[in-house]
């Protein structure tokens, strides 16, 4: 039986437009010739491509669970192939797609183990390798039956080992492991394209909703000088580009060439058409040398501080990372609404190692710049961050800590009191509200993921963006989507002491703003013995804790606060729940009726997007059926959490190739992330980790 799920690269390639020829093949532009590393899964052409263009001749094993891999000798000499050795969930030893391990493996047992995989240092420093730049990996994945019929055609040719008995489900499924390890690398910083035929251009891999492109795949940013001048010598040995630097002053003045800005700590804003847009270094409050010195990023946004009323949006440029300014960039357009005098490519924006390198693509369209203060934005953010954190210490607290015992009951109970009459939620069979909150589409919905016991993450999402301001205001709804509970950090699994917290937290918001933050039950809202993570029990060991410093009558009280949580929202901007969908056929009776259908709120809190051969899960069909199912438009956001697909992000896009399907996890330890409605369309954003507990109590300290 052939396997007939989509690869994991399905509608996330893109041609590399900008190519040289090497040997008769077009490899990206940007491309070193010494950075190419081959792989791909057997009869997919690797040893022919690599004899055309005159690589290494002699196959290569490379262990990807092995620490400091990139070091490996194998990779001292390129272009050459590699094989790739994978971990997999319950093999203890790493496997090829060729071993008989692997082969003889049903593919529910092929889970491949990502927390496995090492990922190599980056490095900016002159007399480190940056090792993330050095290799480019290119995965050669023509179509399966492409690879299918080349390997049934050679077995003529002789005898290959790896073609015993060849079938086209093997060959899809060893196609698929190399296709779901492209996206991983990809997503973990790495260098990666794709090649599906050495007669067409190579591919790169671009999820939608990505704003950003790899330098190397930009042919404008790799201008070089000559290696017989000084300056060709200076770029080489300093690393230093030969686009000159341009200084910035308080006059607005026109960029007619590629012009280098320094990473200096202030802001500068550019002017293109009548769009106006500033960019200013992202500098968290409390982040280490090391941290900044790798962390160089620029954030764009409209320039104006934000109000009660205009929750605003934002783009961020990594460093390595390039950016179009210009119409044609959906993205962009819908967070700054470009003017029409906007030329659709108006302008590249690379982050050179903290410094922007800034190209004009439209000659016609001019481009200004001009600094309108020369404060250094650390300044700037200290005073704005000061006044959010202020505002969230009259809220919370003086001193972000669990409650006391009566305090905390109290709370507690008259949180249930508001649950049991809560607001936009049709009544179930009882006169209860029921599982479905259906939110009016006036305020601006702000969507937070699983928090697991992320006190930073939650009080960062709050002091930004004026949103404490707007929930008090009644201008914005924060919608919390279960799990807020229970760290899933190693060594924090078996303390409650954070979980408490956030949740007095959470209490404290709905009890201040009980129209304008609601919590959707999570698979961990729970206390149930059976759940455990990593082996821990951690909804035992909670309900223990609760009991040990706040009573049997508190733990009675939050059984009651689960019981009485919404299980999904709906509105006319999007859909979330915790997990996902329900399964085809579930009626809004059913989901509104909640309390008498435990498979659907089992389905809702704990169902997972299907992977390719697993059976299990809701995958495009469960998701159509959830929009049919509330009338809303095709094109309406399904956002849910609950499952992280890599470790690098906080946001997912269009997950398992459904378009408007995401994915949003606000429990990552580099900071959280969110979706929030901007003009109509629900748009990601993150933001980095800041120490906010301890600089709110050092605040109420320097204050008291």
């Amino acid at each position: 039986m052939v396997v007939a799920m989509k690869n994991p690269l399905h509608k996330k390639l893109q041609a590399i437009k900008e190519v040289q020829i090497i040997r008769g093949i077009e490899l990206p532009v940007g491309l070193e010739f010494r950075q190419l590393v081959v792989t791909g899964p057997p009869g997919a052409g690797k040893t022919y491509y690599i004899n055309q263009i005159g690589g290494w001749p002699n196959e290569g094993y490379l262990d990807l669970t092995k620490e400091g891999w990139w070091r490996d000798q194998t990779l001292v000499y390129r272009p050459r192939e590699i094989h790739l050795g994978l971990p997999y969930k319950g093999f203890k030893e790493p496997l090829t797609v060729f071993d008989q391990e692997w082969l003889d493996a049903s593919p529910d047992a092929l889970a491949i183990d990502f927390t496995r995989i090492r990922i190599p240092p980056q490095n900016q420093s002159l007399l480190r390798t940056n090792w993330k730049d050095r290799y480019i990996f290119e995965f050669v994945l023509p179509p399966p039956k492409q690879i299918y019929n080349q390997r049934t055609e050679r077995q003529a040719d002789g005898y290959f080992p790896v073609d015993d008995n060849l079938s086209l489900d093997m060959v899809i499924r060893q196609a698929d492991a190399y296709g779901e390890i492209a996206l991983y690398l990809h997503r973990a910083g790495l260098n990666v394209y794709i090649r599906k035929d050495i007669r067409q251009a190579p591919m790169l891999i671009s999820e939608k909703g990505e704003i950003a492109l790899p330098p190397w795949a930009v042919a404008e940013i790799k201008t070089r000088a000559s290696l017989k001048t000084y300056s060709g010598w200076k770029q080489l040995i300093l690393r230093q580009s030969a686009i000159p630097w341009f200084t910035i002053t308080n006059e607005l003045q026109e960029l007619k060439r590629a012009s280098r800005i320094p990473h200096d700590g202030k802001s500068f804003d550019v002017v293109i058409g009548r769009t106006h847009l500033r960019f200013a270094p992202e500098i968290p409050l409390g982040a280490s040398k090391k941290y900044l010195r790798l962390h160089k990023n620029w954030i764009i946004r409209q320039p104006g501080s934000c109000n009660a009323k205009n929750i605003r949006g934002f783009a961020r440029i990594q460093p390595e990372e390039t950016v179009m300014l210009g119409r044609s960039n959906n993205d962009f357009d819908i967070l700054f609404n470009f003017s029409k005098d906007v030329a659709k490519s108006h302008v590249l924006i690379s982050n050179m190692k903290g410094d922007l390198l800034i190209t004009p693509i439209d000659k016609m369209k001019p481009i200004k710049v001009v600094r309108l203060d020369d404060h250094d934005n650390r300044e700037q953010i200290a005073t704005n961050k000061i006044s959010s954190m202020m505002q969230a210490r009259s809220l919370l607290g003086s001193s972000i800590e669990m409650l006391e015992r009566k305090e905390a009951l109290d709370l507690l109970l008259e949180v249930n009191e508001l649950l049991e009459n809560e607001s936009y939620r049709p009544l179930d069979s009882k006169g209860l509200p029921g599982g479905l909150l259906h939110l009016p589409d006036q305020q601006t919905p702000v969507i937070v993921g699983d928090l697991h016991a992320q006190v930073d993450n939650l009080l960062k999402v709050l002091t930004e963006n004026c949103l404490l301001e707007a929930l008090a205001s009644n201008k914005a709804i924060l919608c919390i989507l279960g799990d807020a509970v229970h760290s899933e950090n190693s060594n924090e699994m078996e303390s409650m002491d954070a979980s408490i917290m956030i949740m007095d937290m959470i209490l404290t918001l709905k009890r201040s703003y009980p129209e304008n933050i609601f919590y959707v039950r999570g698979n961990h809202d729970d206390f149930n013995p059976d759940l455990s993570k990593n082996g821990v029990p951690q909804c035992l060991l909670m309900k223990k804790a609760l009991e040990s410093t706040r009573g049997v009558a508190y733990v009675e009280a939050m059984q009651t606060f689960h019981d009485r949580l919404p299980y999904m929202i709906v509105s006319d901007s999007f859909i979330a729940c915790h997990a996902g969908p329900p399964r085809n056929g579930t009626k809004k009776k059913q989901i509104i009726n909640i309390r008498n259908n435990p498979l659907a709120a089992k389905e809702l809190t704990s169902t997972r997007l299907k992977r390719p051969h697993y059976l299990s899960g809701y995958g495009k069909a469960e998701v159509k059926s959830l929009r049919k199912l509330f009338k809303v438009a095709k094109s309406t956001p399904v956002i849910v959490g609950h499952t992280p697909l890599d470790p690098f992000k906080t946001i997912w896009l269009n997950v398992g190739n459904i378009k408007n399907h995401h994915i949003v996890y606000s429990a990552h330890q580099q900071g959280p992330g969110l979706f929030v409605r901007i003009k109509g369309k629900m748009v990601s954003q993150s933001y980095p980790a800041e120490p906010l507990m301890k600089m709110i109590t050092k605040l109420q300290q320097a204050t008291s």
